[in-house]
């Protein structure tokens, strides 16, 4: 039985992102999912900050920084 194209179009629009994910994974053999190290640059206050801020909440410095990029 094949699919209606209002079925499929639904599909499509639902997940969207998956379907991307996986455009993007066939052109460039790279996933976008998981995590990845990088080396970046920081003015040292700053840095002090970020670990106190580790130490009280007890969150990895990299999770403070994502949390403050994603919520921007």
């Amino acid at each position: 039985m094949p699919l209606s194209k209002k079925f499929i179009s639904k599909i499509l629009k639902d997940y969207k992102e998956v379907f991307d994910s996986l455009a993007r994974y066939d052109e460039t053999r790279e996933w976008l999912i998981g995590r990845k190290r990088i080396d970046i640059t920081l003015d040292k206050r700053i840095i002090k900050k970020l670990r106190e801020r580790s130490e009280k909440t007890g969150q990895p410095v990299s999770r403070i920084i994502e949390d403050s990029v994603v919520n921007v």
